[in-house]
């Protein structure tokens, strides 16, 4: 959410702001609005000076028994003149609230600049693809030729992009989300939260999924949205809040299941889990104060980073550019996982810091030790990771030729002690 004072102060960097990630000047437009919307308070303080002034004539006319009359229409009328005042400037200040609610987050300057996802930058790789030794298949051949793996089943019950998982590749898709959250949870100390699926419109707007992207999730008859990841109802856990700052930063990590419509996603990835409505992700999210937000967002994807390394999988970092950056955030890395079934690097968490853009919609500040006002805090969250996704990297990495697919060692005991899914 931006503050129309900094338009007011700079509109020339706010529009090369706009520019960066592709978007046309807005300054003007905001401004001719603004100037407009102020023009018709200062009217409506001058009407109401003089309407106080003539109701205090008709008080002491009245007391005098002298005819007001006159003057009591004048007053009537002014009644009508503030009254259109008033709707006018109610009717800007919402068309400029709207319109900024719409526009995304101003982007660090180390953010390069691109169009698309071909400018993104390989910040470090970690291990390398592997030659299997033979012609690896994709998770859904794998899947289903274990008979653990049923997008028929899934089509019958609720329609394409869901999936139904039996038996051992159940239990491990289980078992990957138990090891995550115990990993963030016990050794990079994010505190565990249980939170709702279903969250009203307020939390979706306060983390930037409303107004502008409602058609990206599924909402209730009765208002309510299901989460399109459990950063909306963990960041909105401080809506509304001032914070001390010595309670900052504060770390929250949850594993749920999450919901998208995939809008946007017609014709994607329509084969196997790597895009479905409902899928499960253990969330970071963390609160901070300003200045130490950029060495959270790189701790946040250190912690990411983690789990990949523990489960022996070649990944990368990339940091996003400017086309490819969220609306939320101001920065964002990519964490992107080889996949040999598909011969490609596909993403599997990503970590961003929103700076102050997410606090200022929900209204969320902290005070600093002296006590001296208050500040907007910094919110950032990531995937840690999504549990689908590191489903399908585990089978494509640890697939053997016979079909079969290792466990990884770190799973061992969330999955019984069962090294192997499938004849070996």
């Amino acid at each position: 959410m931006h503050d129309i004072r900094a338009v007011r102060a700079d509109p020339g960097a706010f529009d090369a702001a706009l520019a960066r990630r592709g978007l046309p000047p807005a300054a003007e437009a905001l401004l001719a609005s603004d100037s407009e919307r102020r023009a018709s308070l200062t009217a409506l303080q001058e009407l109401q000076t003089r309407r106080n002034a003539l109701s205090k004539l008709v008080g002491e006319g009245r007391r005098s028994g002298a005819d007001t009359s006159a003057i009591e229409v004048e007053v009537a009328a002014l009644r009508g003149e503030m009254e259109e005042l008033e709707s006018r400037a109610a009717r800007l200040e919402a068309e400029i609230r709207f319109a900024l609610e719409c526009l995304p987050n101003v982007l660090d300057p180390d953010v390069p600049d691109g169009a698309d996802e071909t400018a993104n930058v390989v910040v470090k790789q970690v291990g390398q693809p592997r030659d299997l030794g033979f012609e690896p298949r994709q998770h859904f051949e794998l899947g289903e030729a274990l008979g653990m793996m049923d997008f028929a089943a899934a089509a019958k019950l609720a329609g394409s992009r869901f999936v139904v998982l039996r038996g051992a590749l159940a239990r491990l898709e289980r078992a990957l989300g138990q090891f995550m959250i115990d990993l963030q949870t016990g050794e990079h100390g994010y505190e565990e939260a249980f939170v709702p699926l279903l969250v009203n419109g307020a939390a979706m707007y306060g983390t930037g999924q409303l107004p502008k992207f409602a058609t990206d999730s599924f909402v209730t008859t009765d208002d309510r949205w299901l989460i399109p990841t459990s950063e909306v109802p963990l960041t909105n856990l401080v809506a509304g809040e001032i914070l001390e700052q010595r309670r900052l930063p504060i770390r929250l990590t949850a594993l749920t299941d999450c919901f998208r419509s995939e809008a946007g996603a017609a014709g994607r990835d329509t084969r196997g889990m790597l895009r479905q409505h409902q899928f499960r992700k253990v969330e970071l999210v963390s609160i901070t104060q300003p200045d130490a937000s950029a060495t959270e967002h790189e701790r946040m994807t250190s912690c990411a980073e983690r789990v990949l390394a523990a489960l022996d999988l070649p990944f990368r970092r990339v940091l996003l550019c400017s086309g490819d950056t969220g609306f939320n955030s101001a920065r964002t890395y990519d964490l992107e996982v080889w996949l040999p079934g598909q011969q490609a690097w596909r993403e599997i968490s990503s970590c961003s810091n929103c700076r102050d853009f997410q606090a200022r919609r929900m209204n969320a500040r902290f005070r600093p030790p002296d006590g001296k006002g208050l500040g907007f805090v910094h919110t950032l969250n990531g995937s840690g990771v999504a549990v689908g996704r590191a489903l399908i990297a585990v089978m494509e990495n640890h697939q053997q030729a016979d079909g079969s697919i290792l466990v990884p060692d770190v799973l061992g005991r969330y999955m019984g002690g069962l090294a192997r899914i499938g004849t070996g």
